[in-house]
């Protein structure tokens, strides 16, 4: 039973995303979220994370797959409820 509404969560989401894809919506919700990452000052705030974690680890004991792994979830978290909000309004 959870499989199964698993698998219609995925569809759902594979056909929204597509309906997003044709009408050229994904894009623009894309470029929004950008700008207003930018605006809020998310992306100054994550990359100052990324060279915290770089200087920790050491430049030649890192991955990009260790840094990705370390900055993704405090990217998530960084983004302001105003973000989120916007972009389900739209």
């Amino acid at each position: 039973m959870v499989v199964s509404k698993m698998n219609k969560d995925a569809q759902m989401r594979a056909v929204i995303n597509q309906k997003l894809k044709e009408t050229g919506e994904r894009e623009h919700l894309k470029e929004l979220l950008r700008a207003k990452l930018i605006e809020c000052g998310w992306k100054d705030q994550l990359k100052a994370h990324y060279k915290e974690v770089i200087k920790e680890k050491g430049l030649e004991h890192v991955t990009v797959d260790d840094v990705v792994a370390e900055i993704t979830p405090k990217g998530k978290a960084l983004v302001p409820d105003s973000v989120k909000k916007e972009l389900y309004k739209e």
